[in-house]
């Protein structure tokens, strides 16, 4: 079984491949946090997690493409709108645990273009609010980028608002600045507010 080792922890991740899909499931084995990829079937059966948790990040300030408040059923519905894309392997979703419980998560979308099977898009990256400040996100991203070498995925593209906690969050894990969109997106009240693009090469050295 391949191990491979955190550059700034140094400790061991066990890659667990799965019998459902030719990608990998990340499994943190020191330490209390649980990275792993889920498929359709699975994410049914977390749904009532996701949804509560999903709802609280966007209703407690970051939107990830909704506008606040939503409702429960909102929230739901928009997981149950994942599972196609899970089980054709257009896209991953991976989730994290803290004792046995989930506590956040991230999502790929693959490129399905013949001419860019090297790109994916990161989307949805969450952690609950009780956990935050505890390494879970660096921790999501860690396993997204080995999930996304597993898939041959090299270049990553995110967009997130200008000027937040987010932008430096990514930035600190080597991504670059292509540039800004001015009024990319709105809140309930009109408000409108800047997107900051960016993007990584997981294949440049030093790369996590």
């Amino acid at each position: 079984m391949p191990v491979e080792f955190s550059r700034d922890h140094n400790e061991p991740w066990c890659m667990m491949p799965t019998q459902q899909r030719s990608y990998t499931r990340f499994t943190r084995v020191s330490g209390p946090t649980i990275v792993r990829s889920v498929t359709g079937l699975e994410l049914v059966a977390l749904l009532p997690d996701l949804a509560e948790l999903f709802e609280e990040t966007v209703n407690g300030g970051s939107p990830l493409g909704f506008l606040a408040p939503i409702t429960h059923a909102t929230s739901r519905g928009y997981w149950i709108s994942l599972v196609r894309e899970l089980e054709s392997g257009s896209r991953l979703l991976l989730v994290a645990y803290r004792e046995s419980r989930v506590v956040g998560s991230g999502q790929l979308s693959l490129s399905q273009r013949s001419n860019s099977p090297h790109r994916a898009e990161l989307e949805k990256l969450f952690v609950e609010r009780a956990s935050r400040g505890r390494g879970i996100g660096r921790t999501l991203m860690r396993a997204l980028h080995d999930a996304a070498r597993q898939q041959g995925r090299t270049l990553i593209r995110l967009s997130t608002r200008h000027g937040e906690p987010a932008e430096e969050f990514y930035k600190s894990l080597g991504y670059m600045e292509v540039g800004v969109i001015p009024g990319w997106t709105i809140d309930r009240s009109g408000e409108r507010y800047d997107h900051v693009e960016l993007y990584r090469d997981l294949t440049r050295e030093g790369a996590d």
